[in-house]
């Protein structure tokens, strides 16, 4: 084996004993390979986002620099690696940048292995060597197609400043990102997993049951940073979903509002609870909408759009024309009828009701129909508080003075004011003389002294 040969050997030998196969793949001739560099951001490192309106992302990662090689037969005594470096976030410049830096390595390096020279290099000097700090500036799409720029992020400039000519790029630096697709989306997904990735990897208590569990087997509410182990959460989840109360599923720790996301409720959940959890979700998000109703028919209950200052609705499914207001079929400028229950609560309704409240309900019934139940209302409260009903006939009886026994001016009965019971049309005041009746001796209970001496006969009742 020549001295070049056993050099690559240890070199690709020792690569593999440092990566994992995640981070570094080798392909089976041995001369050839792939490695992904993460680089370590600074703490909170953030990502700008310029167009109308500008907003920052904090992120922990970024999508990883890759370094793909292949060894040529006398390297390191005579030839450097041929290579291409390639990045979703570095501009071509920035990357061009990159390469040159790797030739003067090989230079200052010539004869000996420089793999992990350049692997070092990438990994922890790329972003002092380009200059970049936080925020890192990027364009979304909508920006990208506006200026028409070959790439996702704003163009840069080389190190020493000044733009680069498109002949002056380095055919071996690759930029991976479609000028079609948002490089902001792909940033922030890929943050997004390897901070999942990383919450995997660590142990936590679980909230609820105190037992220690792993990232992978426990749920992360992102807002307050509250963990709990997956089973405890998922019975948590089903139970506010069987009672409902999908806007509930909110962090357990007590007075911590901190809310589930619907992906997270997905992965724990059973298929028929998350279905149920969805529609509940959209109906209680429509419910909050001014301008949605549904459709009255039972059988139907589709969601409608109502036009603005109109009482009319249209159901898209069964067409169905309704008024908005009183779910009834649609009666045109006519006010709504109001039923019988309708109107013996207009009334608290209309005297509790802000101005506006007390012009909608005048909208809706019609003022003549408001003063009608108003004063119904008084005079059935009235009525109540003032009189009794004839157990023979159910006529409202006021009882001005008298003895208990009283005859109704309707139906001629007798019946008795206490207990509102019959009473023998040839005894009636056996009721009031008999031991065993609830009303013994109590044919004047309640009546004032003026009554009692003025009491003659049935015909004063």
């Amino acid at each position: 084996m020549s001295d070049d040969q056993e050099a690559k050997k240890d070199e690709l030998l020792a690569l593999t004993s440092i990566y994992d196969e995640e981070e570094f793949h080798q392909a089976e001739s041995g001369k050839e390979g792939e490695i992904n560099l993460c680089l370590e951001l600074p703490p909170n490192f953030k990502l700008l986002v310029k167009g109308q309106k500008s907003t920052e992302y904090n992120i922990s990662f970024l999508p990883p620099l890759v370094l793909s090689f292949e060894l040529p037969a006398d390297y390191p005594s005579e030839s450097s690696p041929v290579f291409t470096i390639s990045s979703k976030w570095l501009t071509r410049v920035q990357i061009t940048a990159l390469c040159r830096r790797l030739d003067e390595l090989w230079e200052e390096n010539q004869g000996n292995v420089v793999l992990f020279t350049w692997i070092q290099f990438l990994k922890e000097e790329t972003l002092e060597f380009l200059g970049i700090q936080s925020p890192l500036e990027i364009q979304s799409i909508c920006s990208q197609q506006q200026q028409q720029c070959e790439s996702g992020l704003k163009e840069a400039v080389d190190i020493s400043g000044e733009k680069s000519k498109p002949q002056d790029l380095d055919a071996r630096a690759v930029q991976e990102v479609d000028p079609r697709t948002d490089i902001l989306t792909q940033l922030l997904d890929f943050d997004e997993a390897q901070k999942q990735k990383v919450f995997d990897g660590k142990v936590f208590c679980c909230g609820i049951c105190y037992s220690e569990k792993l990232g992978s087997d426990s749920l992360l509410f992102k807002e307050c940073q509250h963990v709990y182990c997956k089973a405890c959460i998922k019975e948590y989840f089903e139970i506010q979903i069987r009672d409902g109360k999908v806007q509930c599923l909110n962090c357990p720790e007590p007075k911590c509002m901190s809310m589930a996301t619907p992906t997270q409720v997905k992965l724990l959940v059973g298929e028929d609870e998350f279905a149920r959890y969805d529609r509940l979700l959209l109906q209680s998000s429509l419910d909050l909408m001014a301008d949605v109703v549904y459709c009255p028919r039972m059988s139907c209950c589709m969601a409608v759009m109502v036009e603005p200052d109109s009482t009319m609705g249209i159901c898209p499914s069964c067409r169905y024309a309704f008024c908005t207001l009183c779910k009834r079929s649609y009666h045109g400028l006519s006010n709504c009828i109001a039923t019988a229950d309708e109107l013996r609560s207009l009334r608290d309704e209309y005297i509790s009701a802000s101005e506006e409240g007390k012009k909608f309900l005048e909208k809706r019934f019609g003022r003549r129909v408001i003063q009608k139940a108003v004063e119904e209302s008084f005079s059935t409260d009235w009525l109540k508080n003032n009189s009794k009903q004839c157990p023979c006939c159910g006529s409202h009886i006021e009882k001005v003075h008298g003895c208990n026994k009283m005859t109704c001016s309707s139906c001629q009965k007798y019946f008795c004011w206490i207990c509102l019971g019959a009473l023998s049309r040839v005894n009636p005041y056996s009721h009031f003389n008999n031991p065993d009746s609830p009303c013994y001796n109590q044919l004047f209970q309640g009546v004032a002294m003026e009554d009692e001496e003025g009491f003659g006969s049935d015909e004063d009742d």
